[in-house]
């Protein structure tokens, strides 16, 4: 589990797992003791607050993943930045996502080849809890980041 955590993002430490059904959590948390305001550019190393982020990932081990991830938030120390805080960013998901980039991926790829009743249902089944609706938006931003 150690080196799965450590492939997502190299700013990230393996804390533990747990079993749940059919669910596999993993909890992980940031090794990092600065960040870069990810609206100025300042670095930072005064800590704000902690937060747990829960991501969906694609499965293992027939288990569908569940990430509970803490993620420090910073004071920017930049006085001219219009943000007095920022939340530290890891490149395997996207800032305001709730699933990682691989599983966007895969629920893409699933959608492109049937409909979204279907995918959803074959998601469900085999992959992580994905609606239909979640998959028609989904859809929907990538063709338009395709054609803008």
């Amino acid at each position: 589990m150690r080196e799965f955590v450590e492939m997502l993002d190299e700013n990230l430490e393996f804390v533990n797992y747990e079993i749940n059904g059919d669910e596999l959590h993993l909890r992980a948390k940031s090794k990092r003791q600065t960040a870069k305001c990810s609206y100025c550019g300042t670095e930072s190393f005064q800590v704000h607050s902690k937060r747990i982020r829960t991501l969906k990932d694609l499965p293992m081990q027939e288990k569908k993943v569940i990430i509970k991830l803490e993620q420090k938030k910073y004071f920017c120390k930049n006085e001219n930045c219009a943000k007095k805080t920022f939340a530290e960013q890891f490149k395997f998901y996207d800032v305001k996502s709730t699933k990682t980039k691989r599983l966007q991926d895969e629920i893409m790829r699933v959608a492109m080849t049937q409909s979204s009743v279907a995918a959803s249902r074959y998601l469900r089944n085999s992959v992580a809890d994905v609606g239909k609706s979640t998959i028609c938006n989904m859809l929907k931003k990538g063709l338009r980041s395709e054609c803008g």
